[in-house]
């Protein structure tokens, strides 16, 4: 099974900023290359390990308003470009405006509502 097959929730394509603070050290305004309801694929982080634990805060900025979501996460995918981090907590707010972000970027919003079903 591929890591791609793995995934259960939809992932599209989102860039946008992320600052990501790790306890060593922090990130600022890290582009990200997609994201879902459990996780961000992060560019520019280098140097760390499967496990590492950190909290992130995806910055969204619209024409009326400035918002930032944030949420804890940990390292579960390491490539030369940057890091997948899964989200292991968030808040309510920052859950459904992440489902309100996959449901208008994806390719079909109808297959969003399945990922919320139990099987």
């Amino acid at each position: 099974m591929t890591h791609d097959e793995r995934r259960k929730n939809t992932r599209v394509d989102f860039h946008t900023t992320v600052d990501v603070s790790f306890p060593d050290v922090a990130y600022t305004a890290c582009p990200t290359e997609n994201l879902s309801t459990k996780g961000v694929f992060v560019d520019n982080i280098p140097d760390r390990s499967l496990g590492d634990t950190c909290s992130i805060v995806l910055k969204l900025t619209g024409s009326a308003t400035d918002l930032s979501l944030s949420m804890s996460g940990e390292v579960v995918r390491l490539v030369k470009e940057g890091v997948g981090i899964h989200f292991s907590e968030m808040d309510l707010d920052s859950f459904s405006h992440l489902r309100q972000i996959i449901y208008y970027n994806s390719d079909d919003p109808d297959l969003i509502s399945e990922d919320y079903v139990d099987k």
